[in-house]
């Protein structure tokens, strides 16, 4: 049994996406980035950095004691390792697959998110920031159209570093881009969407934030935005 602790973001899709592939049993705790769930103690205690997701597997491949992870990234690894897919074990094969995970989660990953952050939830529109992060989603939109010009998918079979991106790809129109603009991302994308798994993995996203999709309140992005230390203390 997989515990995943969740909730529908691109970070939290990027998971179910491998469990709804993969078939491995898994149960969803919420975690409400909205009202604060990732600042609970038991959730600290082992996800330190107050983020989602976050998993316990009870029955780790050495059979030993459950295995707790935070980090999407690191989770992606750790399960691909476990079922022994989604990632090559050829040398070179597996870190195409790992430079491009750690392509989305230092590059894509958060200039997206800065982009949605300037663009939708900042209390003062500042140009200049909206048009630093709304360029360079453009630019890593252009990185990963180019790489996909003559392959599949990312690293040439799907892999987990197909399901790292493709959450970030989905809010394409509120990042400003256009994915008619990016022909080979666009094939890519429309192909990843297609997948049953990622039409499993996003119909559960529903059923855990019945307001998905809606704007955030004032207090909710109170919760979200602007913490500091203050917050992880023990």
């Amino acid at each position: 049994m997989i515990d995943l602790y969740y909730w529908p973001t691109p970070n939290g899709h990027k998971i179910t996406m491998f469990l709804e592939e993969t078939g491995l049993t898994y149960k969803i705790h919420p975690i409400n980035i909205g009202t604060g769930d990732q600042f609970k103690p038991e959730f600290l205690a082992f996800s330190p950095n107050n983020r989602m997701p976050a998993m316990i597997d009870q029955a780790p491949a050495d059979g030993g004691a459950p295995v707790r992870i935070f980090e999407s990234g690191a989770i992606l690894i750790y399960l691909a390792e476990k079922t022994g897919k989604f990632m090559p074990s050829d040398l070179r094969k597996r870190f195409d697959v790992l430079q491009w995970l750690m392509w989305q989660m230092g590059g894509l990953g958060p200039m997206a998110g800065q982009n949605h952050h300037f663009s939708a939830y900042a209390p003062e529109k500042i140009p200049y920031a909206i048009d630093r992060y709304v360029n360079e989603t453009n630019r890593l939109y252009g990185v990963l159209n180019k790489r996909l010009a003559d392959r599949e998918f990312v690293a040439g079979d799907y892999s987990i570093a197909d399901m790292a991106a493709y959450p970030w790809i989905v809010p394409y129109e509120r990042q400003g881009q256009k994915l008619e603009d990016f022909p080979h991302l666009k094939r890519w994308f429309e192909s990843i969407r297609a997948r049953p798994a990622t039409v499993r993995a996003y119909a559960v996203g529903p059923t855990v934030n019945p307001s998905l999709g809606k704007t955030f309140t004032d207090e909710q992005k109170k919760v979200l935005f602007g913490q500091t230390a203050a917050v992880v203390k023990a």
